[in-house]
């Protein structure tokens, strides 16, 4: 399984972060081998690296909600297409939004970043956490996966989420 992972950077904060391309690429192939899900061949993901005032934008457009977040999900529908293969979604994080919650909880910025590629990533295959049910399986996920990748439970200590 090939996964193609397009990642674009309009914001220039993420210079702060230098390997984030390669840490996205390595979470985001973590994810697809602890979850064990076959994928087409040439499945793929986009990945916008920008800004509060991006995610803000496209928050207020397609939820409703005139703020920024950390990061956002967009699942593309599951249409098999023979000849086409199949876009998985877009995920968006906020450079600014995430450092703060990685100052404020303490912990290293890559280590936030890997949460939130994964966390957005889950949300791309229909993982969610509407209900506490729903919530304790994602979480169990995600700490199994950042596991993999050495990273600490963002569960343990409270990390602060905007």
């Amino acid at each position: 399984m090939k996964l193609t992972c397009e990642i674009s950077v309009p914001s220039p904060l993420w210079r702060n972060l230098p390997r984030a391309r390669t840490i996205a690429r390595e979470t985001i192939a973590a994810c697809v081998d602890q979850i064990g899900i076959g994928l087409h061949d040439g499945s793929a993901v986009s990945l916008c690296l920008s800004d509060d005032a991006g995610v803000r934008e496209l928050n207020a457009r397609w939820r409703g909600i005139d703020k920024p977040t950390n990061v956002l999900s967009f699942p593309t529908a599951q249409r098999r297409v023979d000849s086409t293969p199949p876009m998985l979604g877009d995920i968006a994080l906020a450079y600014e939004t995430m450092a703060r919650e990685a100052e404020t909880s303490g912990i290293a910025l890559a280590a936030h970043y890997r949460h939130l590629v994964a966390h957005g990533f889950l949300h791309l295959l229909g993982y969610d956490h509407r209900t506490d049910e729903e919530a304790e399986r994602m979480e169990a996920l995600e700490q199994r996966i950042l596991a993999r990748l050495g990273v600490a439970d963002p569960y343990a200590g409270g990390v602060v989420e905007g």
